[in-house]
Parts: C-alpha cells; sequence; structure tokens
C-alpha cells in the first residue's frame, strides 16, 4: 500500500497556544485510521489542515504527493463537526449541490442510502432531528469516489443503532485505494472498523499503532488503552 497523506514537523500556533507539535505521520491508503485525544488536542486542526482549510502552519503535509491546494481539495471528501448544510434545504436540494459541485459524486448510491434510512428527499433539514441531519450529511459525503475521507465526530447525534449502520455504510462506500480518517469520541462504538490508531494529547502524537498492535502489546481495548493515557487529562 502506498502513502497518501504524509506530514513532517508539521506546528500550528493560535496566538501563543501551540494546537500541532512537530507532528509526522504517514498513512497508506487502504487504511481506516481513528484520530483520538481529549477535546482541545488539535484533531480538529489536522484535519482542516490535510482538507486544505487551515494553511498558517509551518512543517510539510503531502497529500497524493502534493501540497494542500485545488487538486487535494478534489480528492479529498470533508464531514466538519458542525453542521454546514443551510436548514432550509432539503435531501433532495443537498443532493442537487453535491451532484453539481462534486464530479466524483454518485447521486444514485446516495438516494439508495436515504431510501435505506428512511429518510424524506423533499423534507427540510431544519425539522429533521440532529441525528437525522448527521445521517445526510454523511451519506452525502460517503457518497463520493474520493481518494480520502476526513470524518471529524461523524457519529455523535445518532443512536447505537443507527450508529452501527452508519460504520457500516463507511466500511461498505470506501474503496481499498481510499484512506478514512474518522475523529470521535465514542471509540467502544468504533474501533472495530479502525486498522490503525494515531492518539493526539497537547498537540503531539502520543500514540500510533495499529488496532491490532495496541490490543496485543498492551492487553486491552483501544478504547480501555485510551482511557488508560488520558485518565488525567
Amino acid at each position: 500500500m502506498s502513502i497518501i497523506i504524509q506530514t513532517d514537523s508539521l506546528k500550528k500556533n493560535y496566538g501563543s497556544k501551540v494546537v500541532l507539535n512537530n507532528i509526522s505521520m504517514s498513512i497508506e491508503r487502504g487504511t481506516i485510521v481513528g484520530l483520538l485525544g481529549p477535546n482541545g488536542c488539535g484533531k480538529t486542526t489536522l484535519i482542516k489542515i490535510i482538507a486544505g482549510l487551515v494553511k498558517d502552519y509551518s512543517g510539510k503535509v503531502l497529500i497524493d504527493n502534493y501540497e494542500p491546494g485545488e487538486y487535494t481539495k478534489s480528492i479529498i471528501s470533508y464531514l466538519p463537526e458542525k453542521t454546514y448544510l443551510p436548514d432550509y434545504y432539503s435531501p433532495k436540494d443537498a443532493l442537487d449541490f453535491f451532484e453539481d459541485f462534486y464530479r466524483d459524486f454518485d447521486r444514485k448510491k446516495a438516494e439508495d442510502m436515504l431510501e435505506k434510512f428512511r429518510l424524506d428527499p423533499n423534507q427540510k433539514l431544519k425539522s429533521m432531528s440532529k441525528g437525522m441531519q448527521e445521517k445526510v450529511q454523511l451519506i452525502l459525503v460517503m457518497s463520493r469516489k474520493a481518494k480520502i475521507y476526513l470524518l471529524d465526530e461523524p457519529l455523535g447525534g445518532l443512536d447505537s443503532a443507527s450508529r452501527k449502520a452508519m460504520l457500516d455504510i463507511i466500511l461498505d462506500n470506501y474503496s481499498e485505494d481510499a484512506a478514512v480518517i474518522i475523529s470521535t469520541h465514542l471509540i467502544n462504538d468504533v474501533e472495530r472498523i479502525f486498522d490503525r490508531v494515531i492518539m493526539i494529547g497537547n498537540g503531539s502524537i502520543l500514540i500510533d499503532d495499529t488496532a491490532d498492535g495496541i490490543r496485543e502489546k498492551n492487553g486491552m481495548s483501544v478504547v480501555n488503552l485510551f482511557e488508560e493515557v488520558f485518565k488525567c487529562w
């Protein structure tokens, strides 16, 4: 498997606050990576840098061998932590927008997933629950044939049954040539799909290992190691 995301000595400050400190990592195609850490540890900033939304950093970032820019944005499907669609949109409006904006958008796949989750394509988002809105947004993101999927807290508003179904959607709808980065606090629900885990604390990488390696070396699950590492944070 070849490397699709690489950072070297990546640093980012907000004023005097160090958010990312010497982040060096390589992520290969065909992997699902759990990006884990407490609130304020730098996860969202790292994701935004990879997505090309934050540019004033130092160090090196390469996406598919390119620095973040127009090309890299075209191969990245990004789900931010907060709702980004206008509340007067319906799912159909959102599908129309994605179809116009992204050449790699598979409308049929999105429509099939809306039907699977019994989401009315004509219902306004403002009349939907938070969980229903999150389903719509994740469906849109996973219906692109992207090379990288960046998912920032994609399951926070979903019940346990919906989380399982949405995780299956992630597994079923990314190709073996793509990489998926999932930032989440719901580790117990999600760790089953992780190939690799990166834990960040105070802007630095504390753990970078395969999920199986964590279990074998530490004799505990990913969620238990997370709790051990961050119990005093």
